[in-house]
């Protein structure tokens, strides 16, 4: 049968050589190899292009954070590293003109000089908690200040003192040489 049909085609080729198929068949054709060619949307490059896009944009943002949370401790140890030389420079100052202070007046209390001096000692040991627990640039500075404070709380009362002096021995000089 399969020879029969061969025979035929070949007998009657130039019959089929002549015709060709409507306009209507190619359309038809044409539309049914496009919906073949259809891709996906998860086939299209642009879209795997925007991922990625994306994808890195997301990864940089993230490792960024984490660098900004790991170096955000090493700040703040430098701060309070910081402190401690600046700590120990007001600290000996005080001491120095705490023993000054003492020097004018062995026996005698500081008066109002004491309660205030006290105080700022208390809320410098309030702050140095701080510091020790969270520290920041704004606890380091307050601590500063309060050291300043003080340091300048000292010189007044030694001012007084050194004019309350000076005042003695001019008294005493003048009902000696009368």
């Amino acid at each position: 049968m399969k020879d029969a049909l061969e025979d035929f085609v070949r007998k009657n080729r130039e019959a089929f050589d002549d015709k060709e198929p409507s306009e209507k068949v190619w359309k038809n054709i044409a539309v049914s190899t496009a919906v073949g060619k259809r891709t996906s949307v998860w086939n299209s490059v642009g879209l795997w292009r925007a991922a990625a896009v994306v994808f890195m944009a997301l990864s940089g943002y993230l490792l960024w954070q984490q660098v900004r949370v790991q170096t955000k401790p090493a700040h703040t140890e430098v701060a309070a590293n910081d402190f401690k030389d600046v700590e120990a420079f007001y600290t000996k100052q005080i001491s120095e003109k705490v023993e000054m202070i003492d020097e004018f007046q062995k026996n005698e209390g500081l008066n109002g000089f004491t309660q205030d001096f006290q105080q700022l000692e208390a809320m410098y040991m309030v702050l140095k908690e701080e510091m020790k627990t969270s520290p920041s640039p704004k606890v380091k500075d307050a601590l500063v200040l309060n050291l300043l404070i003080r340091i300048d709380l000292l010189n007044q009362q030694l001012h007084m003192l050194e004019k309350q002096y000076s005042n003695k021995h001019e008294k005493e000089n003048k009902a000696k040489a009368v």
